[in-house]
């Protein structure tokens, strides 16, 4: 891990333990530094203390959605530019639509693959060189 000695920092937000560790594991082994929370509230409590790259998260999630994350996520002026890719079971155009009014940067469709995963993260955050596992 020579070439980029800070990692970076990804969060995962899914109620979902198993997408959570799936997410986990695949981006870890690129030499990412990953950080999950089950909701909106954990992640937000999260988002201050580890001030992520990158954000992932899901849309249908109790408590707090994907959605209303995003939304405060884009709204607090510390955290506006940090890129946020919504993760969803739905293909909807509906609700890729909603998730650009809140603010969100991409859209995934679940289950993503790795490719797709490291592809966002490339897009949104250039400066990332991914370690070859």
């Amino acid at each position: 891990m020579e070439q980029n000695s800070v990692s970076l920092k990804v969060m995962v937000i899914d109620d979902s333990k198993t997408i959570r560790r799936t997410a986990e594991t695949l981006l870890k082994k690129v030499g990412c530094d990953v950080i999950t929370a089950v909701d909106g509230f954990d992640a937000l409590a999260k988002i201050a203390d580890t001030h992520p790259d990158i954000i992932f998260v899901d849309i249908m999630m109790p408590r707090l959605d994907g959605y209303q994350t995003c939304a405060l996520i884009k709204n607090n002026a510390a955290f506006r530019s940090t890129p946020v890719i919504m993760l969803s079971s739905k293909d909807g155009l509906f609700d890729k639509a909603k998730g650009r009014i809140v603010g969100s940067d991409q859209y995934l469709t679940k289950p993503f693959s790795k490719e797709e995963l490291i592809g966002a993260i490339k897009v949104h955050v250039p400066s990332f060189i991914p370690v070859e596992a």
